[in-house]
């Protein structure tokens, strides 16, 4: 029988951990099918670019990574102590360069932190999303996945359902 993530890596705890995602449907992360013929040795970049943008928004730090032809590798460092040292500001930027609509303005941000700013629960909440194995995971491969998705031209999973 599996664990819960929420038991081996409940969000604000610190630790290290080894993270597998697995392509579902016989799809390619990275490599050349050779059943096809298509290259898709340019997703590797998107993961390095998301993996990238993401550790700069979680407490999170990046100790390796591998794509792989049909899997990824990650290995994290998470310690909420680092995020406990932001300020609620830098908190709530964080988050919305994360969850906010493309189309906001400076101003719609800016109003939308100042409102979050009245609500400390709010704020704790986002603070242990940030240090959250789940939440690093799941933005990465729903971003993946939405790309190779749109690129395939089908929808559906990529990835299998547990990290």
């Amino acid at each position: 029988m599996t664990t819960a993530r929420s038991v081996i890596a409940p969000p604000g705890s610190a630790g290290y951990y080894h993270c597998v995602s697995r392509c579902v449907r016989r799809a390619w992360l990275c490599g050349e099918d050779r059943l096809s013929g298509k290259c898709y040795d340019h997703r590797r970049d998107w993961v390095v670019t998301r993996v990238t943008e993401l550790a700069s928004i979680f407490g999170v730090r990046v100790l390796a990574y591998a794509a792989m032809s049909n899997h990824l590798h990650l290995a994290l460092e998470f310690d909420p102590a680092w995020v406990e040292d932001w300020t609620d500001v830098e908190c709530l930027e964080r988050w919305l360069r994360l969850y906010c609509p493309a189309d906001y303005s400076e101003q719609q941000k800016a109003n939308r932190i100042t409102n979050w700013l009245a609500q400390a629960e709010r704020i704790q909440q986002i603070r242990l999303r940030l240090t959250s194995v789940s939440e690093f995971m799941k933005c990465l491969n729903e971003h993946i996945a939405r790309m190779a998705n749109l690129e395939d031209g089908c929808t559906g999973r990529f990835w299998e359902g547990r990290f």
